[in-house]
């Protein structure tokens, strides 16, 4: 990125060893601004990387049309903008820290992380046996590529071969078809990754899809068919069902959800060179926005991927922009990981997995009071003999009400008194 007091952009996107930024020398967010900040609108304009009104008159820039609104807007993504641009400087990461946050996901265990509030304890919640943390997201995002640099992040043994099935060009390929299952680490139980099919070009069928894996869970295996499959690839689906066999029995809630994104495409829909029948952009906020996949008032974490391809500049913008539109907090719960190996990216992966577990953790259910069979059987025994009881005992009682209602009574009057005589005899 330009401009004197900068950083200086290294062929991948990263800063050159031993430069970060300085805060009065942080450079402006660009003129080219998210759709709802760009110049023109509420009369104002971007100079110099500042913001200046269309009308020189003093009184008349005091409050413009719709001034007040666009200036908090503008100071709001500056500063989303400029603690974006400080995340990207590698000389806050040192070695021990970095080994610090990686050794505590390593030692995390389903439930380590419940908030007990309320007066609840930790043994009130449905804990799982395996955290499920489940990659949705269009085709060619990148979330096989994610899973990978994952997985190696944690794996002792940086020479074992990548576990997902990369497409290297996603026109040419059929990508994921199937879901996959990934422990992290390999033969860890604490918890996994699930990579998923691609969206497909129906935004209903993919809301259902989304919704079946969120509400029914999802298992490894599953072949995943879409309605706009061609003849063709359903041919070659079918065949691969086939030779994989049947998928496993274990069927596994989902826990929390990691939005992925391309980078690349998000720039060019930010720029107007989408070349989609539907802007790219249009179609991330609808699925992002899709109920199911939220827990209670948390939503998905975002990973933009392949940053490796543009500059830092564009991709601080590229989250500046969505957290615009997604309506998250960019610096925060959007995470900007590349395909590159650095201990940045090591330490913004294990940043994402730290949050994606810790609110899969706080948005457990509470269990449900369930009876064991031998004692509902017991009960319901116990129920029906005491409705016979009682039942028998009301029929006892009106018996004995009408027999005494309808006793016969004797016609004879006799006359006592008359009879002393034969008393006193």
């Amino acid at each position: 990125m330009g401009g004197e007091g900068g950083e200086r952009a290294s062929s991948d996107g990263s800063l050159s060893e031993g430069e970060c930024f300085v805060d009065n020398e942080m450079p402006q967010l660009p003129p080219r601004l998210p759709s709802s900040l760009r110049s023109g609108e509420g009369g104002a304009e971007i100079k110099d990387g500042g913001l200046a009104s269309g009308n020189s008159d003093e009184s008349n820039r005091a409050s413009p049309p719709g001034g007040l609104d666009f200036d908090v807007n503008w100071r709001r993504s500056q500063g989303a903008y400029r603690e974006i641009l400080k995340s990207y400087d590698d000389t806050r990461v040192c070695r021990e820290s970095l080994a610090q946050a990686k050794s505590r996901i390593l030692s995390y265990y389903p439930g380590a992380w419940i908030e007990e509030v309320g007066g609840t304890k930790s043994s009130e919640y449905d804990v799982p046996r395996t955290t499920c943390l489940i990659l949705i997201g269009p085709k060619g995002s990148g979330k096989s590529s994610l899973i990978n640099r994952i997985s190696k992040v944690f794996e002792d043994d940086k020479f074992t071969s990548e576990r997902a099935q990369v497409t290297f060009n996603s026109s040419a390929g059929d990508g994921t078809l199937f879901l996959r299952e990934y422990m992290i680490p390999r033969r860890s139980t604490s918890f996994c990754l699930y990579d998923t099919r691609s969206w497909s070009l129906d935004a209903l069928e993919n809301a259902e899809m989304i919704r079946r894996w969120m509400l029914k869970g999802v298992r490894d295996g599953e072949l995943v068919i879409w309605g706009s499959d061609d003849p063709d690839l359903r041919k070659r689906m079918k065949y691969k069902a086939r030779q994989k066999g049947h998928p496993s029995s274990a069927i596994r809630a989902v826990n929390f959800v990691i939005f992925v994104v391309d980078g690349l495409s998000v720039l060019k829909s930010m720029e107007g060179k989408d070349d989609g029948a539907c802007p790219y952009m249009d179609m991330v906020a609808t699925m992002f926005n899709l109920p199911y996949q939220s827990f209670k008032d948390d939503r998905p974490v975002v990973v933009v991927t392949h940053g490796d391809l543009l500059s830092v500049t564009d991709r601080a913008r590229i989250r500046v922009h969505l957290g615009e539109r997604l309506g998250i907090p960019p610096a925060k719960q959007i995470f900007d990981i590349p395909e590159s190996s650095d201990p940045l990216t090591e330490f913004t992966i294990i940043d994402m997995i730290h949050y994606s577990l810790e609110h899969a953790d706080r948005n457990l259910p509470h269990k449900k009071i369930f009876f064991p069979k031998k004692v509902c059987r017991a009960s319901t025994i116990l129920r029906i003999l005491y409705f016979s009881i009682v039942v028998g005992f009301a029929i006892i009682s009106a018996f004995r009400h009408r027999a005494h209602h309808h006793r016969p009574r004797s016609n004879l009057n006799i006359d006592w008194p008359s009879m002393r005589h034969m008393w006193l005899a």
